[in-house]
């Protein structure tokens, strides 16, 4: 069974009120405890040999949903640290950025404009080990717009819940706090995996 993951060194993050942090955690716990649940329902049903259900069938649907954001809010949560930092000049990631987008700079604009899109999701930075290609991505939903194969370098959530209570309806403004803590460190990490 999967254990929630403490991320109480992300409070005081400067741009991120405690309490907004704290509801973060427990949604996150949420799904952590989803996902314990949907594999003991499913295991319930496959032994009891209830796998043509409709029973089985939604819970099945419903695991993807859970366990993608017990993930995805590790891997945000991950990639963010009490204090800023930069990204290294010399790191493969940011050699890459400067080949693909032309420079940083552009790079972050472009990565920005995704997250700053309307709707409820995720913007990703994604890598795609087969053609080398970086891509800033949009994630709708935790089980929906994943690009296959690719691995999760940089994540932001941009689900209400993520700013709202400190940031209201600027998100532009939650974003740039945002990159005032991303952990480069991990990010660049990433990339190696």
């Amino acid at each position: 069974m999967f254990e929630p993951k403490d991320y109480d060194h992300l409070l005081g993050t400067q741009g991120f009120s405690d309490q907004l942090l704290k509801n973060h955690f427990t949604l996150y716990q949420g799904y952590v405890k989803n996902t314990n649940t949907l594999l003991e329902e499913i295991k319930k049903l496959s032994s009891e040999k209830k796998q043509t259900t409709p029973q089985y069938a939604e819970l099945k649907r419903r695991f993807g949903w859970e366990f993608d954001g017990m993930r995805l809010h590790e891997l945000y949560f991950g990639n963010m640290k009490n204090g800023s930092s930069q990204p290294d000049s010399a790191s493969s990631l940011t050699q890459k950025i400067n080949e693909q987008f032309g420079n940083y700079q552009e790079w972050e604009k472009d990565f920005k404009a995704t997250g700053a899109m309307r709707g409820i999701g995720w913007a990703i930075l994604r890598y795609d080990k087969e053609s080398g290609l970086l891509f800033n991505a949009w994630a709708n939903e935790h089980d929906v717009g994943h690009l296959a194969g690719t691995h999760t370098l940089l994540i932001l959530d941009v689900f209400e819940h993520a700013f709202m209570l400190d940031y209201g309806l600027k998100r532009a403004d939650y974003i740039e706090a945002f990159f005032k803590a991303i952990d480069w460190s991990v990010v660049e990490r990433r990339l190696k995996v």
